[in-house]
């Protein structure tokens, strides 16, 4: 049997997916104050918003509570987590590509992204620090493999190629620590 090729893996595949714990949900008519405590409890950075199918309407982060709750002075008893919630949040299907929702939360600089069943429901939500810390071994390997296949006449290139990525980690390090 062929070793699985980590370019077309999902994100099913990836051991987060069933290793995480069951993202946070909470309905749009939920106390920011309730939400607050569950979050503080199990030390969560978010909260999933479902509707009454159970289905993904929004996400709910501590950034969220801090700009449109603290900054503005509201009440978390009388604020619901509808009134902060970022609406239509980007949803990855769990059987969607790793390396492309990589590429695209990279890109676009956002860090939480819920995955989703076939129906909508949410099964996990992953971060960047998840794709990071599973992808940099893979990377290095790969890049180590190919080296050795050229490393005499290219020596010069695999150490540009090598520079490059690790440029490209340590920026998605660092814009993940602002």
């Amino acid at each position: 049997m062929a070793a699985k090729n980590h370019a077309g893996m999902q994100l099913r595949d990836r051991p987060e997916f069933s290793n995480k714990p069951k993202p946070l949900t909470f309905r749009k008519e939920a106390s920011v104050k309730d939400a607050v405590a569950a979050m503080c409890d199990k030390n969560f950075g978010s909260v999933i918003v479902v509707d009454d199918d159970e289905k993904v309407i929004g996400v709910m982060t501590e950034r969220d509570i801090m700009r449109k709750l603290v900054n503005h002075g509201r009440d978390p008893a009388s604020t619901t987590v509808g009134d902060l919630m970022t609406s239509s949040p980007r949803l990855a299907k769990e059987t969607d590509d790793v390396l492309d929702w990589l590429r695209i939360m990279s890109n676009d600089r956002f860090r939480r992204l819920p995955v989703v069943d076939a129906e909508g429901r949410i099964k996990a939500v992953f971060t960047q620090g998840d794709f990071v810390s599973y992808t940099w071994p893979d990377m290095v390997y790969q890049a180590k493999e190919l080296a050795k296949a050229s490393f005499g006449r290219n020596y010069g290139t695999w150490l540009i190629i090598g520079g490059i990525m690790l440029y490209s980690l340590l920026m998605v390090i660092v814009l993940n620590v602002i």
